[in-house]
């Protein structure tokens, strides 16, 4: 009887509306994230340009965005761990839905980018506010499962915004993904400010700064593994995934690759992927265990995208959802960030590095177009996955096990 009342409370706890609420922002999160991803061809040609300059052009409005980002992720931050994890999960919502419905409108590159810039400054509060809300609310024994759930509804934004777009043009598309986000306001009415914060607050301590990670050498480095472990995700997203039309071709696939559809494999590979890490470290008490493994089946999926002699584009499609899958340990990666960090700096540390890892493409993506002219996109890419992977392991290899952390406590 104990044990039955037990897994109700247990359960009753996952599907409390804060959980519910952090799934569902990061659902519309996705959504509006890699919307661009999969409208870039089709949006830009109907502007006028050629297909030489949708290239181009769309790498560097993927890089605006991204840019956002990175500048946002410290912005939201900072601002969730001194004003509250609720204050910005209101804030940035606002700013990216309303971005995005103003992309519906645009009608030149420049207005574009810009739009995309602000898109992904609000973008850059939803995860890490989020997932620092769950990790505090629930108990030691609950964290993964938490973020798992979280992860998994969220990431199934991706494929929605893929059927949009398949059904509607692709402004309606922009207007479908603003409209969801100011909807969720009305959820995130009700969710109640995390415990722990609420009691941080009262204590004389300094909330939500950056300049902490770089004054403690012991906290900078546990903060730069945070990222590391993080590199290839955003690696198989925003270059093999986002750019998978031209490997296709590099690869001799006859057949048309829909980088569209390519992204919407992947993201349906995570949702699947993220669940199962979160499952995984349960089980083996280890988040260590479950990322190296996740990385590891990652590393694989790339060596057979790349240099697997893959010939039609129905096996193409099929590794994406594989190497989408094995990548889905975003939120693991972000739950062990959230547990290494008091809660006076959680929520600078989980969006910072949420987000500084999407922005890693701001470094990888030019490398990639760097030496793609002189070795080939295969080549390229496989040189740009050596670097991503060997600071993905040397991450995990120093990181410290954080799966039993209690987190009622500040730095």
């Amino acid at each position: 009887m104990k044990n039955s009342s037990t897994e109700s409370t247990s359960l009753s706890r996952l599907v409390s509306l804060p959980v519910i609420v952090a799934a569902l922002g990061y659902f519309v999160d996705v959504y509006d994230l890699i919307v661009f991803n999969i409208v870039r061809v089709p949006s830009l040609k109907s502007l006028g340009l050629s297909p030489e300059e949708v290239s181009s052009v769309g790498a560097a409005i993927y890089n605006w965005q991204q840019a956002g980002l990175l500048i946002g992720g410290i912005l939201w931050g900072i601002l969730a761990d001194k004003r509250g994890r609720l204050s910005v999960l209101f804030g940035s919502i606002i700013m990216y839905s309303l971005a995005n419905i103003l992309c519906g409108f645009v009608q030149t590159p420049m207005l574009y980018g810009f739009l995309r810039f602000m898109a992904g400054v609000g973008l850059a509060g939803e995860l890490g506010a989020g997932l620092t809300l769950v990790s505090e609310i629930l108990p030691q024994k609950l964290r993964g499962y938490g973020s798992s759930i979280v992860a998994s509804v969220g990431l199934l934004g991706a494929v929605v915004a893929f059927l949009t777009n398949s059904w509607f043009d692709w402004r309606t598309t922009y207007f479908a993904g603003g409209g969801l986000g100011l909807a969720l306001l009305l959820l995130r009415i009700r969710v109640y400010e995390s415990g722990m914060f609420e009691q941080a607050k009262t204590q004389s301590l300094r909330l939500g700064s950056m300049s902490a990670f770089f004054t403690d050498s012991d906290r900078f480095w546990k903060y730069m593994r945070c990222i590391g472990v993080g590199v290839p995700t955003y690696f198989v997203i925003g270059i093999l995934a986002t750019f998978s039309n031209e490997f296709a071709k590099a690869l001799g696939i006859t057949e048309e690759i829909v980088t569209g559809r390519c992204v919407m494999y992947v993201f349906v590979g995570m949702v699947v992927g993220d669940m199962f890490s979160g499952v995984l470290s349960q089980w083996l008490k280890s988040r260590r265990m479950a990322i190296g493994i996740m990385t590891t089946m990652t590393l694989l999926g790339v060596i057979i995208y790349l240099y697997g002699g893959i010939t039609d584009a129905a096996a193409f499609y099929i590794v994406c959802a594989y190497l989408g899958f094995s990548i889905g340990y975003i939120a693991m990666f972000l739950t062990v960030t959230a547990e290494s960090f008091g809660t006076n700096l959680r929520a600078t540390a989980t969006s910072t590095v949420a987000n500084f890892v999407r922005a890693t493409t701001l470094l990888t993506l030019p490398l990639y177009q760097y030496l793609k002219p002189s070795m080939g996109a295969i080549s390229a890419g496989g040189l740009v996955a050596l670097l991503c992977f060997a600071i993905a392991y040397l991450s995990l290899f120093l990181m410290e096990e954080t799966f039993h952390k209690e987190l009622d406590y500040v730095e």
